[in-house]
């Protein structure tokens, strides 16, 4: 199994949820909204956040687990939907994962996402 961590501008979560809901089996999506800064640090963002003295842009944070068959595939979609082609557009990570637990049924693995 795969789980992709995409990054994006918030503003584009729509077109990205849109678009990764064309996978039929798509098994769920976390969204969390977070803040960061890149090599630009955040001087070019659209909305920051000022915490400890620095400036922070908002970003939106879309983590999926997928089977690793899946994986190319939900990093092209997002890859596409969340690209306007200006700095800060983000990125996405795919990492491994080693086991999961549906903590209801206690069901492990594949079957558990």
């Amino acid at each position: 199994m795969k789980e992709i961590k995409a990054i994006i501008q918030p503003y584009m979560l729509q077109d990205v949820c849109d678009a990764l809901l064309q996978i039929e089996d798509l098994p769920g999506l976390t969204v969390s909204h977070v803040l960061g800064f890149g090599k630009t640090r955040a001087t070019e963002a659209i909305e920051t956040e000022r915490l400890a003295e620095r400036s922070f842009a908002k970003k939106t944070k879309v983590e999926i687990v997928v089977q690793d068959s899946a994986a190319q595939k939900v990093v092209d979609i997002i890859a596409v939907a969340a690209r306007t082609g200006k700095v800060g557009d983000g990125k996405i990570f795919v990492c491994d994962v080693e086991d999961a637990v549906r903590i209801r049924t206690g069901e492990r693995g594949a079957a558990a996402v």
